[in-house]
């Protein structure tokens, strides 16, 4: 056996399907994804005239050291310094850059049951001792993970919203929590649903907790400004944290053209408005459709909605796959009636409810 021994027992993460794929396997057409929470309005304009432009210098490696992105993030966005930052091959690759750069053999990670998946996976292939904390009600319970911290805790991480639920936790849950945390645990803090979850008024914001210095906060441009494609995101830390974070990041992990994207993205206040109000018209046309079909679903601050179809989540995906509809069945995390969808244009939501109410209505 050649591969290292705690290989042997993880599942490997499973994406959803790509549109290309599905109409190339099935031979349809105008397929519609509404599995991985991409950004159905497409790219950030800016971002794309910024793409364009920076074509040219393809045959030259990126910055290092994303100079000019760190330095407009610190000083327009955050009132931080570029010291706080590191940044990432989307907000995946600062989750394992976490657990490079401060976990220890014999030390350990709490997370959640039912959360984003990388974190135990990602857990895994480091060896780490994984605590896992049951939900409550779909949501993180921060006083159980709380008293779950040991001296052998080092990482404790927090998707906020998470990811499938679509749950948050609010200001006073997270300062009750942060008060219990010692200085030797590090929290993560995932917020990749940032600009999602902020719409709600109790919606906590973070960087305070980033004097600290055992805070470590991961956004991503993926998401809201509809880059998933070029993956860039990036973590505020202390100047401390974010200097060993930056150790083990591997030179040039952030391309070219999606800093030059990045940089502009933050110029697109319009296409970011216009993002947040096609989510929330869609979010509750979504709950009406979902309420008259007497589905249950878990109330969303992000641009996708958990929702249990009373079937087996693996029948629905398939059959609303063979209708040119790709969703994301539960079953890797054990919801096996649920699917995740998430919300997209108009055109893509109604045509995502036609298909479950004939679904759901046959035998």
């Amino acid at each position: 056996m050649l591969a290292r021994k705690n290989l042997l027992d993880i599942k490997n993460y499973e994406p959803g399907k790509p549109i290309e794929e599905v109409e190339r396997e099935l031979g349809i057409k105008e397929v519609i994804k509404l599995a991985s929470n991409e950004n159905p309005l497409g790219p950030s304009p800016k971002a794309v005239a910024a793409i364009r432009a920076a074509l040219k210098n393809l045959n030259r490696y990126p910055d290092a050291n994303s100079f000019y992105l760190k330095k407009r993030l610190a000083a327009e966005r955050f009132e931080l310094e570029p010291s706080n930052f590191v940044m990432g091959n989307g907000s995946d690759e600062l989750i394992t850059i976490a657990l490079k750069a401060f976990l220890n053999e014999g030390e350990e990670v709490i997370i959640a049951d039912t959360t984003f998946l990388i974190y135990n996976i990602a857990s895994q292939i480091a060896n780490a001792r994984i605590t896992v904390v049951p939900m409550r009600d779909f949501k993180y319970d921060l006083k159980a993970m709380a008293s779950r911290i040991s001296d052998k805790t080092k990482l404790i991480f927090i998707a906020n919203p998470d990811n499938p639920t679509g749950t948050y936790c609010g200001e006073e849950e997270v300062a009750a929590f942060m008060k219990q945390v010692p200085q030797s645990a590090i929290v993560f803090f995932d917020e990749a649903y940032y600009e999602f979850g902020r719409q709600k008024s109790d919606f906590p914001e973070t960087l305070k907790y980033l004097k600290g210095g055992n805070v470590i906060i991961s956004r991503t441009f993926s998401k809201a400004y509809g880059l998933s494609g070029i993956r860039v995101g990036y973590a505020m830390a202390s100047s401390t944290l974010a200097s060993f974070m930056e150790k083990v990041r591997e030179p040039f992990n952030v391309n070219l053209l999606a800093q030059a994207a990045a940089l502009a993205a933050l110029d697109d206040e319009g296409f970011l408005k216009k993002t947040l109000s096609n989510t929330q018209r869609g979010k509750d046309f979504l709950y009406r459709e979902f309420g008259k079909l007497g589905l249950d679903y878990v109330p969303s601050a992000t641009n996708f909605i958990l929702v249990n179809i009373k079937k087996p989540s693996k029948e629905i995906f398939n059959r609303m796959l063979s209708e040119g509809v790709i969703v994301r069945g539960m079953e890797a995390w054990g919801l096996n009636t649920f699917i995740r969808v998430t919300i997209g244009t108009e055109k893509e939501n109604k045509k995502f409810i036609n298909i479950l109410k004939k679904i759901i209505g046959s035998k």
